[in-house]
């Protein structure tokens, strides 16, 4: 005789019960403890148990309720770089069309925004302000742009300048429209970064500016990381990648004006 799913989860040892939980977080991307309580039949004081046990290992951060899959983009840049580069210019080339000509563009370090940087048009007057040295030397010698380098303390895993004197030069800038690179992002959550630095620098960089856009790649949707940027709702623009599903992509559509779907 077939067991039912009741059956089923009465059964399970706790290691299987946590390593099903590890399933669902890295399909969902995010979990409630109320629902995974009803569905292996058991309370939410274990399942709670089981989300601490994996927040420890380092697989999911701790949220109201239940619990977000960590981002994968803690890795070093140099790797990053190499990562799904042809997904990255599809949503770099979407990202790019919201520019208009002569503006001031405050751009966030991050391979996605390193690819906004080749994406940008020639001759279209504009003035780009970034802390990536890569995005910088891609613009340097092309026409149509200023381009002003941010210094500091380069950190190796943002490949971007961070610490006081970039936050200072942030502070005194006024820019219309900010490209910021997200670590993880979750429509109830917001935008997070893994360095404390580089989380302080990214709020500047929003408040410096009059709007703010984010090209995100779909594995670092329904994600955490430790530092919080903004919220989902302080985002003006938010280019996701084609394929995301009906109910995923009406959830980001709740928390952001404008979400804009990169061609495939």
């Amino acid at each position: 005789m077939q067991r039912t799913r009741q059956d089923a989860s009465e059964g399970l040892l706790p290691d299987e019960r946590e390593r099903l939980i590890l399933e669902r977080l890295r399909a969902q991307g995010r979990v409630l403890a109320s629902e995974l309580a009803a569905d292996f039949q058991t309370s939410e004081h274990t399942i709670r148990r089981h989300l601490r046990d994996l927040a420890s290992a380092g697989h999911c951060k701790r949220v109201y309720g239940g619990a977000l899959l960590t981002s994968p983009a803690g890795s070093a840049a140099s790797v990053r770089m190499t990562e799904a580069v042809d997904r990255k210019a599809s949503l770099a080339a979407t990202a790019a069309s919201i520019v208009r000509r002569g503006q001031i563009i405050l751009l966030d370090a991050g391979s996605t925004n390193v690819a906004i940087a080749a994406a940008l048009p020639d001759d279209a007057d504009l003035t780009v302000v970034t802390n990536s040295p890569q995005a910088c030397a891609l613009l340097v010698d092309r026409p149509g742009f200023e381009v002003i380098l941010i210094g500091g303390r380069v950190g190796r895993q943002t490949a971007g300048a961070v610490g006081a004197t970039a936050l200072l030069q942030v502070q005194q800038l006024r820019a219309d429209l900010c490209f910021l690179g997200a670590c993880a992002f979750d429509p109830a959550e917001g935008v997070a970064a893994f360095d404390a630095e580089d989380a302080e620098l990214k709020r500047a960089m929003v408040k410096a500016s009059g709007l703010t856009a984010i090209a995100v790649t779909s594995e670092k949707m329904m994600t955490a990381a430790p530092f919080v940027v903004t919220a989902a709702s302080s985002v003006d623009y938010l280019i996701v990648e084609a394929g995301l599903d009906g109910g995923r992509l009406a959830q980001l559509e709740a928390a952001c004006d404008n979400v804009m779907v990169a061609s495939s």
